[in-house]
């Protein structure tokens, strides 16, 4: 079912075993498959860095698709609501091309990729905007601004109608 007509409204969808996320003019829930794990996000700044899809190589394979959507937000307000002990990590830098370790926090009984954090890039998490419940939001106050690495992203795929297009990296 694709998100409501009216996306001023929020729409969330059955996609999750726990089926409690929510959104409001400040901040937007981002659960696991499971449900087991849940986050608060912010949507505005100074919170919310920025929203960006990525067609690198690494998170092709990290997101067993073939680009990534995330949004940048500030450590200081990303909230564990719950399971924060139900994550795990793995961190490695061989494939970053940054050569800097980044650290992958997944959900232990699902698997949902929930965040990454980077060595590069301290004090900001850089969540996956699949994991946000309310669907509306993609549409509206987290549609990507950015899209970078255009260089590698797959003939099928147009691009982010209206996000700035960058070869590479962009500020991350």
């Amino acid at each position: 079912m694709a998100s409501t007509a009216d996306r001023s409204k929020p729409y969330i969808p059955n996609n999750t075993l726990k089926q409690d996320g929510w959104s409001n003019d400040e901040e937007a829930t981002a659960t696991c498959f499971c449900g087991t794990v849940q986050l608060a996000l912010p949507l505005k700044a100074p919170g919310l860095v920025d929203i960006f899809v990525c067609n690198c190589t690494d998170c092709r394979k990290i997101t067993a698709s073939m680009f990534a959507s995330n949004i940048v937000a500030k450590d200081d307000h990303v909230r564990h609501i719950r399971g924060q002990e139900n994550l795990k990590s793995f961190s490695q830098a061989a494939t970053i091309g940054s050569g800097k370790h980044m650290t992958n926090w997944f959900c232990q009984t699902c698997g949902t990729l929930l965040y990454r954090t980077s060595e590069r890039f301290p004090g900001v998490k850089i969540a996956r905007l699949g994991t946000v419940d309310d669907f509306n939001l993609a549409e509206t106050k987290l549609r990507p601004r950015t899209e970078q690495y255009i260089e590698d992203r797959v003939s099928w795929f147009t691009g982010c109608d209206g996000a700035k297009q960058i070869k590479g990296q962009s500020y991350l």
